[in-house]
């Protein structure tokens, strides 16, 4: 399978997720930020997460009008597979991909730490074997994790079931232990934990594996 993997100014992720996409055998495929790509030429894209643009303006604000995310958003509309990871997640959310929006974490400071998720529903695609109420364990590093959404909106995603993954422990004060959430179609999802950084029993955790 080819596995389109995007690349902004910034982007400090991309060869990790390469490398993940390349062990669990896919053809990973570079995605220039200032190219329209085929939108037939990848099964897949994944958003690595980084520092896109500096992170100016608000993280993935700049990065989320980058002619890329013009064919990312064709290739979602047609159902294709979308994954955002952290800032990856960040620029989702800003191209309006994805509902809600990453805030500055609540204790205004950078987190560096391991977190445990549950899958809270699952999609066609993306870590796709692991069943309702399933753990597990992926670092996070992230300055603006903390995902909010406006109280009727949080029970329209909830109703939909497109809560894909929450904290057990909240880090960053998340509306609801969000880590992670899916469009109404559940072929775009986002989440601010890092499963390429958890693929290798050497990195701490292999779970990040189970999402490719």
């Amino acid at each position: 399978m080819k596995v389109g993997v995007t690349r902004f100014p910034g982007t400090n992720c991309d060869f990790d997720v390469h490398h993940m996409v390349e062990n669990a055998g896919h053809e990973p495929i570079w995605l220039w930020h200032q190219d329209n790509f085929d939108v037939q030429s990848v099964e897949a894209v994944i958003i690595p997460g980084g520092f896109s643009y500096g992170d100016y303006l608000r993280c993935g604000a700049l990065a989320s009008r980058s002619p890329v995310m013009k064919s990312v958003s064709e290739f979602a509309s047609r159902g294709g597979p979308v994954l955002g990871i952290c800032n990856g997640f960040q620029i989702l959310c800003e191209a309006g991909l994805l509902p809600g929006a990453l805030l500055r974490n609540e204790n205004v400071k950078f987190i560096d730490d391991w977190v445990d998720l549950r899958v809270e529903n699952t999609n066609s695609f993306f870590a796709k074997e692991a069943p309702r109420a399933k753990e597990f364990r992926l670092p996070i590093a992230h300055g603006e994790g903390r995902y909010f959404v406006l109280s009727d909106e949080l029970k329209k995603i909830q109703d939909r079931g497109q809560v894909w993954l929450s904290y057990t422990k909240n880090p960053n004060g998340s509306v609801h232990n969000i880590a992670g959430v899916m469009n109404e179609k559940k072929n775009v999802v986002g989440l601010m934990p890092h499963p390429e950084r958890a693929t290798q029993s050497w990195m701490g955790s292999t779970d990040g594996g189970l999402f490719l």
